[in-house]
């Protein structure tokens, strides 16, 4: 089934449809959840090939919530953030194919593991933004290089809004707007870097469906119940996660020693 063992693709089929809820529920976290529990049982290339369809079409869904206008709306709010990440996404996306496995684990792992222990330990990740120009680009450029080769650019992002204290509901369509695009990018750049083909992209297309089945359950989560508590066990599970993946790129390391 899609040159994988019959049970890897149904614990892969279900991994994508809680991180679909995850994602209708707080708006992020489907790369990182799909990531980290994928790179446990797949290869880094193929689990990072697998994310790319699911996570195009639920920030498309997440973007257009609310309609066309307010999306592009948001689009130019937040353009020098957006040009940036498109920038430098096709630039690290080039050295995707020719990264060590081993470290694109830790590329992976690492952003996961720090993001998720930060907010469990309740750190504020508030930056003192006295120029908000100057922190969309450098906000950009950090998402930028590690979504390329990772295909998660959204931890920087976070931070920034959470910075300017944006508002939910804005925040939550940011958030699709800005993935939304850093996705699209992400897929040609890939498409061109060969690390989405023939075997690849059926797999991550096949992932769309429980994807888009978990999102609408989460967004059922989202108008009607409190979801922080879920969010910080979510953020125990990516901190577990991300730290199974430093195992694993320590133990690739120490082989390629």
């Amino acid at each position: 089934m899609f040159g994988l063992d019959p049970l890897h693709f149904w614990i892969a089929a279900a991994v994508t449809l809680f991180s679909g809820f995850v994602k209708g529920a707080i708006g992020f976290a489907m790369p990182m959840i799909m990531l980290a529990a994928l790179g446990s049982f797949l290869d880094a290339r193929q689990a990072v090939a697998a994310v790319i369809l699911p996570v195009l079409v639920t920030n498309i869904r997440q973007a257009l919530r609310q309609g066309w206008r307010p999306a592009w709306q948001a689009a130019w709010d937040w353009r020098w953030h957006v040009g940036i990440v498109v920038l430098f996404i096709p630039v690290s996306a080039f050295f995707a194919t020719r990264v060590p496995q081993w470290l694109m684990y830790a590329l992976i792992g690492l952003p996961i593991t720090g993001f998720a222990l930060w907010q469990i330990l309740g750190r504020s990740l508030v930056l003192p933004v006295h120029h908000r120009r100057r922190m969309e680009i450098a906000t950009g450029v950090s998402g930028g290089l590690i979504g390329g080769i990772s295909g998660i650019w959204g931890p920087p992002l976070l931070v920034l809004l959470l910075s300017l204290h944006v508002p939910k509901a804005e925040q939550m369509r940011v958030q699709g707007v800005v993935f939304f695009i850093g996705a699209a990018v992400l897929t040609v750049s890939h498409l061109q870097s060969g690390l989405l083909n023939a075997q690849t992209l059926p797999f991550s297309a096949a992932l769309v469906v429980p994807a888009l089945a978990g999102m609408g359950l989460g967004y059922l989560a989202h108008d009607r119940l409190d979801a922080a508590r879920f969010r910080r066990w979510t953020l125990v599970l990516l901190a577990l996660a991300g730290a199974n993946l430093l195992r694993r790129a320590l133990e690739l390391a120490g082989r390629a020693v």
